[in-house]
């Protein structure tokens, strides 16, 4: 039992009876069943070289250097204490190490592994150039991976990089700038001569330029400050003939002003002596009006006194009457509202019962066909392939009489009309005369069938012609001629 004090660079850490997890002070009284130590918070220094690889397969070393210590608040200090520390050989009131090697491996694997995956998705090129940016990625992941242990990163600093064994790359990098530094000094020289000539030979004809301009704005500057000096002696005067006019005019305005004040003064004094005969007629006025005033004050009071206990009381009777018709609506608003609920709520449950009937008589429904179309794709196996399948249910299902009866009952009742023309060389025996009368007789049967088909009429005198020729021939040859035979 004592009363323990830290130093300033640490901490007491107390566990024990009255804490439930542990305690972090600068300084307390510890009691016989309970235990404290001292972790420090001073940073340690630790360096390390990193073997990395860039995202275009480049190996080479990062050499750093990181100052890392347990962070300054009770939070971190906690979660440092609880998973870092623990008790040393020495005595309990040493502070333990904050620089142990278990503590430096944690740390130098994390520092490893988060520069790792940065290194791998930048380009060499990056990593040289942007030095900054990958120093401050580097300290922001590591620092999220620290916190857990309680630790800060106070200060990082990445030295120069350098190549691995066997490898060149920065060997040939710094031999390409040196190169490219002394080609560009020989064409700086070169140019810094050059321009050193051309600058000569422009600084004299500057120089020359120079002069005859200083020359001529010389006598440029005499003649505007002869002007320049006429203008002011023309202002200076100007200026004295309105000082005097405006001196004049300030006396004449004051004189003014004396006169007006004055006529001002005696006016304000008959206006005080008329406002006090005013007062002490108005006085009297006065006191005369406030008693009859008073009078009527006490009469109107207890009227509305009498006025005001009648309104009272019937508010008071029409208050209740309304009180008790809200009342009465309010139950009945209720009542209906839980009618309308427990409705609401029955057609819920219905419809809810009759979507899942629907939905598992769907679900069996989609199942059915589910399995009839693996039947299906059995008996297309089975038969050939999809045509096979589908000649098998055009049979199964009669398909083919009903197309056979379709076609039957499309053309039922038609009733077509064929006319039969018998004309060529077989009908006449070579006949010279045939093709005029084969010609002839073709006429009737096709003006017929047009007559009959579209309701076209032949002429009148091509019909009477005909008859004409058909009682001729009937008298030359004593036959009739019929369709041609």
């Amino acid at each position: 039992m004592g009363y323990n004090v830290s130093d300033a660079n640490s901490y007491l850490v107390i566990t024990g009876g009255g804490i439930p997890d542990i305690k972090i002070v600068k300084k307390a009284w510890v009691w016989p069943w309970q235990k404290h130590s001292r972790i420090s918070i001073s940073p340690f220094d630790f360096e390390i070289t990193l073997q990395a690889m860039t995202i275009e397969k480049l190996q080479f070393s990062l050499p750093a250097v990181f100052t890392i210590g347990p962070a300054d608040d009770v939070e971190s200090l906690c979660r440092y204490a609880k998973i870092l520390t623990g008790k040393t050989a020495n005595s309990a009131k040493q502070p333990t190490a904050t620089g142990r090697n278990h503590v430096q491996d944690i740390v130098k694997g994390i520092i490893e592994g988060e520069t790792r995956v940065i290194v791998s998705s930048m380009t060499m090129e990056e990593i040289f150039k942007e030095r900054e940016v990958f120093k401050t990625a580097v300290i922001k992941n590591v620092q999220k991976e620290l916190d857990q242990f309680g630790l800060r990163i106070y200060n990082a600093n990445v030295k120069e990089l350098q190549d691995t064994a066997g490898s060149e790359y920065f060997t040939f990098l710094s031999r390409k700038a040196h190169e490219g530094a002394s080609n560009q000094a020989k064409v700086d020289v070169a140019n810094a001569m050059m321009m050193g000539n051309i600058g000569e030979a422009e600084k004299r004809g500057k120089t020359r330029q120079e002069i005859s301009k200083i020359d001529a704005a010389t006598a440029v500057l005499e003649t505007q400050r002869k002007s320049e000096k006429a203008q002011a002696d023309a202002q200076l005067a100007t200026t004295q003939i309105n000082l005097d006019m405006g001196i004049n005019l300030a006396k004449i305005e004051a004189n003014r002003k004396a006169e007006s004040k004055d006529a001002e003064l005696q006016r304000d004094v008959e206006i005080q002596r008329a406002q006090t005969e005013l007062e002490a007629r108005r006085a009297t006025d006065l006191v005369q009006a406030k008693i009859e005033r008073e009078s009527a004050q006490q009469k109107a009071d207890a009227k509305f006194y009498g006025d005001s206990k009648s309104a009272d009381a019937f508010f008071y009777a029409e208050k209740q009457k309304a009180e008790a018709s809200y009342l009465a609506k309010v139950k009945g608003a209720d009542a209906l509202i839980y009618q309308q609920k427990q409705e609401a709520e029955a057609n819920f449950y219905r419809a809810t019962k009759e979507a899942e009937a629907a939905f598992v008589a769907k679900q069996k429904e989609a199942n059915g066909i589910a399995e009839m179309a693996k039947a299906y794709e059995h008996m297309s196996s089975v038969l050939g392939g999809p045509q096979g399948l589908l000649q098998y249910m055009m049979l199964q299902n009669n398909t083919y009489e009903k197309l056979a009866k379709a076609n039957a009952e499309a053309i039922r009742g038609l009733q077509p009309k064929i006319t039969v023309w018998n004309t060529g060389e077989k009908a006449d025996g070579g006949d010279p005369m045939a093709p005029v009368r084969n010609l002839m007789q073709s006429l009737p049967p096709l003006l017929s069938t047009i007559n009959e088909q579209t309701g076209i009429a032949p002429p009148g005198w091509l019909a009477k012609m005909g008859e004409v020729e058909e009682k001729g021939l009937v008298k030359g040859k004593g036959e009739k001629m019929v369709n041609g035979n």
